[in-house]
């Protein structure tokens, strides 16, 4: 095809070259003729018309590097072809079945070899008749229930009294049993003291008698009781006293109001058990009460 172009390149200037020699030939001619200018310009303008039509023709070949290509353009959308839908290829050599088959086509190695099931062929199910409905059987009346009593009230709760207690509840410590104190008789702390204000309510750590209740020179004002278990609590530098002796009282119950008393340097409970109502024979409160089973230090 390149040849061929080539081919008319030439041909094309060599019809060009031809042209202008017979237009200088005419020149040459006129000069010489001048009666016959006109003719032969006419047939030169003829001559040249042809040539360049042939050239044209040339070029417009089919191959040329210059030639127009045609565009298909498409028309309405849906409708050309570049947008319509191709119809589906149909394959002859495809069987379909109903359901599936051990169908073998002739000359077919495999048996299922271009086999397919078509399911708008399978017969559709048939529906199954339904099982007749078995007789009911009547129901056996039930027995009639009698009604429920209604429940009685719930009581409340009372709420079980301690039966030890700490002689301030939630009072923490100050100072603590048997301390070493020379300026104290027994040269020891013989109790243990609470850290409590003026008026703080102070209360019986068991179910007890009242031994005494009045004053007592260093200690002040003070509540002796007489416990169940035989043992002694004593209450010192009391600002005021609830109760009186020989009255029998159950833990948790009132005996008086702390104050600072006595030999006292301020407000708080100095607290004792003792194992005689005497002076010096004390065991630890702390112990004998946590013993007792009094959480509410």
């Amino acid at each position: 095809m390149r040849q061929f172009s080539d081919a008319a390149r030439r041909l094309a200037r060599s019809a060009t070259d031809t042209l202008q020699a017979r237009q200088a030939g005419a020149r040459v001619l006129a000069g010489l003729r001048p009666g016959a200018t006109g003719v032969r310009q006419h047939r030169a303008t003829v001559a040249s018309g042809g040539v360049a039509a042939l050239a044209l023709g040339v070029l417009l070949l089919p191959g040329h590097h210059a030639a127009a290509q045609t565009t298909v353009h498409p028309t309405l959308p849906g409708s050309s072809v570049f947008t319509a839908t191709a119809a589906p290829h149909q394959d002859g050599h495809l069987v379909q079945v109903g359901e599936p088959t051990s169908y073998k086509q002739p000359r077919s190695v495999s048996a299922q070899d271009r086999v397919a099931v078509a399911h708008n062929l399978t017969p559709a199910e048939q529906p199954q008749p339904a099982a007749p409905a078995q007789p009911q059987q009547q129901a056996q009346p039930q027995p009639q229930q009698q009604p429920q009593q209604p429940a009685a009230p719930a009581q409340p709760q009372q709420q079980a009294s301690p039966d030890w207690s700490s002689p301030a509840p939630g009072a923490p410590t100050s100072n603590p049993y048997h301390k070493t104190n020379r300026s104290y008789a027994a040269g020891f702390h013989t109790g243990v003291d609470f850290a409590v204000r003026t008026g703080t309510p102070l209360v019986s750590v068991g179910n007890a008698t009242v031994v005494s209740a009045g004053w007592a020179g260093a200690y002040g004002n003070q509540v002796v009781l007489k416990l169940s278990d035989g043992h002694f609590a004593q209450y010192a530098h009391m600002s005021k006293l609830a109760v009186h002796a020989g009255q029998h009282v159950k833990a948790g119950d009132r005996v008086g109001l702390s104050g600072s008393t006595g030999n006292s340097t301020g407000p708080h409970l100095h607290f004792e058990i003792r194992t005689a109502n005497r002076y010096g024979a004390v065991i630890d409160p702390i112990a004998y009460l946590s013993a007792h089973g009094a959480t509410n230090f």
